[in-house]
């Protein structure tokens, strides 16, 4: 038996534009470039107008997304989703401008948001941040083998603030991120892999790449080491990219 189709209301319409805003410090982050190389043919193939920016001070991390945000509001045309990808040195919840000042995450995320972001009210918005969120690492585990509706009637239709929003991290909380000096990152590598191969819901994709990054060892300063993402969707719909 194939699986039903699901329903439109269930999907988000991604006939309009796509547009994605990469802020990358290059500095003192070698392989940098060559997820630079991987995201824009990740973003060619899947039809999105892509910019890029490279070593943004910390005060231009947030007023490149706001230039963002206020070109994508003053646009006629239909716009179906937004993607940022924010690649620095970090901290938990903050990023490290080329400045070497810190620019907080939850100021750039709040740019996008249904109350901010016109263009984008109810329609996805995808953060994918690589960037370290503490000093942790983790050098693995031995396994062994063994919707709510409520609205009242003639009530106005409202939308929370913070939904249809997708935050990506490269690593879990407190732990680092890795970067290969000619390769990249093992984080940004599998993402465009699993996107620009695969065709499915978001989501689901997330869990292959992250099932990939569980997979691989990567050896840091002599040690194997262990990675993996974070997801954190407050997505009201599948997204599909392909």
């Amino acid at each position: 038996m194939s699986n039903p189709q699901p329903l439109e209301e269930e999907v988000y319409d991604m006939s309009g534009a796509r547009l994605a805003l990469t802020l990358c410090v290059t500095k003192a982050r070698k392989g940098s470039e060559a997820d630079l190389d991987a995201l824009e043919r990740m973003f060619q193939q899947l039809g999105f107008e892509s910019t890029m920016k490279r070593n943004p001070t910390a005060q231009q991390f947030q007023e490149e997304l706001e230039n963002f945000q206020q070109a994508m509001d003053a646009r006629d045309d239909f716009i179906s989703c937004a993607f940022v990808v924010l690649m620095a040195h970090g901290l938990e919840g903050r990023l490290k401008g080329e400045d070497e000042k810190m620019v907080e995450l939850e100021n750039l995320f709040e740019v996008l948001n249904n109350k901010n972001c016109r263009a984008l009210r109810a329609k996805p918005k995808v953060y994918i941040v690589q960037a370290c969120r503490g000093e942790h690492r983790d050098p693995g585990e031995t396994v062994s083998g063994d919707n709510i509706v409520m609205v009242a009637k003639d009530s106005p239709q409202t939308i929370p603030t913070y939904t249809d929003t997708l935050h990506i991290y490269s690593t879990v909380e407190g732990y680092i991120a890795y970067r290969h000096d000619k390769e990249g990152s093992c984080f940004i590598q599998t993402l465009v892999d699993v996107f620009t191969e695969r065709k499915g819901p978001i989501l689901e994709l997330l869990t292959e790449v992250t099932r990939r990054m569980a997979e691989a060892e990567l050896i840091q300063e002599g040690k194997a080491r262990k990675v993996n993402p974070e997801i954190q969707s407050t997505l009201r719909k599948r997204l599909y990219l392909q």
